[in-house]
């Protein structure tokens, strides 16, 4: 998994390796019991501080995410389906919102968005 950093975001360097490793979790690109890089690696990789580093894999710990081995590396968590749920509802309302925001910009109505949503649903398979 390549993790990608910007010093012009307006968002942390530690929330911004914490997102990417949890989408790489929720998208399967990381399994349970995978190794991630050492901090002090992706420290070096990233050209940031152990420090920053540190930081995100401990919230990662807190959070449930992963687990540190001592003197082995640290490690993905089994992920629990209620939270990759959650996950999965947050993406969805998130996408909805800006769907909705451009139907009501382009003065598309309720009914046309539900046709829309309906023939996308049935195009991929669900109904």
């Amino acid at each position: 998994m390549k993790i990608i950093v910007s010093n012009r975001s307006g968002v942390p360097i530690y929330d911004q390796i914490k997102a990417q490793i949890k989408e790489g979790i929720f998208s399967g690109e990381l399994q349970e019991d995978d190794v991630l890089p050492s901090i002090r690696q992706l420290a070096r990789d990233l050209k940031i501080s152990v420090i920053t580093t540190a930081r995100a894999y401990s919230d990662l710990e807190e959070e449930g995410f992963i687990v540190s081995v001592q003197g082995k590396g640290c490690y993905v968590l089994p992920q629990n389906k209620e939270m990759a749920r959650e996950n999965a509802l947050r993406k969805i309302e998130s996408g909805l919102g800006d769907a909705l925001a451009a139907a009501k910009a382009g003065g598309v109505g309720r009914d046309e968005v539900f046709e829309i949503l309906t023939i996308l649903y049935k195009e991929d398979g669900y109904e």
